[in-house]
């Protein structure tokens, strides 16, 4: 769980118990319903994707390697999030609820639907990528396990309200043009470049990493660190770049043109 932690202070599957709730609420509510089996792919893919983050030998290698856990950065922050709100899955996750809990969870949207906009979502993802990269916070992570999981959970709740208004996910219905979605995605990219950068032009290790005394392969820890900033770099970006480019195209193609339509008795 952590570098220099104790296992104990943390539940061991904790993950997988909220992952498996919240896929077992997902298929009931979708019982009785027609429902797009590929946003249930969606859906499924995104909490497998944390599973495959936080509860296989990843989250084990994490301990060892800045880079094994950069790359669990990548997968709970760009690509667990986007496939969860693909999924649309709020009216599904709330219907088997009691409607004492639906009207607590209306009460809460309500509440954050000031924040609830892509460039107030922007800058709290920007945010919070640097301030759990800062040495004392991610040091922290590394010594205390629920500041660990509390920096995950950050990272995956973030995510899903960056992709929530670029998506126009239910329920917050926010809509917006192709040229504001296709800037929003591409600043998005910044922050993760700006991180690498400093990684990689680092001239030692900034994290207690390098206080192992040894490393899977060998590898020292400022190697290990330059690895972390390529890792941020190229398949950090992936999953914006691809958005953005699908969001520029979207915005570009010309509409097509409606067919005729006939009209009742027309001769």
């Amino acid at each position: 769980m952590g570098v220099l932690t104790n296992p104990s202070n943390w539940p061991l599957g904790a993950p997988f118990v909220v992952c498996v709730v919240l896929a077992l609420l997902y298929a009931q509510g979708g019982r009785g319903r027609a429902h797009d089996r590929r946003r249930a792919a969606a859906f499924y893919g995104g909490i497998a994707t944390i599973l495959l983050s936080l509860d296989t030998p990843i989250d084990a290698y994490a301990d060892r390697l800045f880079s094994v856990h950069m790359a669990q950065h990548v997968l709970l922050l760009t690509v667990a999030p986007p496939l969860l709100v693909l999924g649309r899955a709020w009216p599904r996750l709330w219907q088997p609820l009691p409607v004492s809990a639906r009207r607590a969870a209306a009460r809460l949207f309500a509440a954050g639907a000031p924040v609830a906009r892509a460039e107030v979502a922007l800058v709290l993802l920007a945010g919070t990528l640097g301030a759990w990269h800062v040495p004392v916070l991610y040091n922290a992570t590394l010594h205390d396990n629920l500041v660990h999981q509390l920096e995950h959970l950050s990272f995956v709740v973030v995510g899903i309200m960056f992709w929530a208004p670029i998506l126009g996910a239910p329920p917050l219905r926010t809509r917006i043009d192709g040229a504001r979605r296709t800037l929003y995605l591409v600043l998005a990219l910044v922050p993760g470049w700006i991180l690498a950068i400093v990684l990689a032009s680092a001239g030692a290790p900034l994290y207690d990493y390098a206080a192992l005394a040894h490393r899977p392969g060998g590898i020292s820890a400022l190697a290990d660190q330059q690895v972390a900033a390529g890792v941020m770099w190229v398949p950090g970006s992936i999953v914006y770049a691809a958005a953005a480019c699908w969001s520029l195209y979207a915005w570009l193609a010309p509409e097509r043109p409606r067919s005729p339509t006939r009209l009742v008795g027309q001769v």
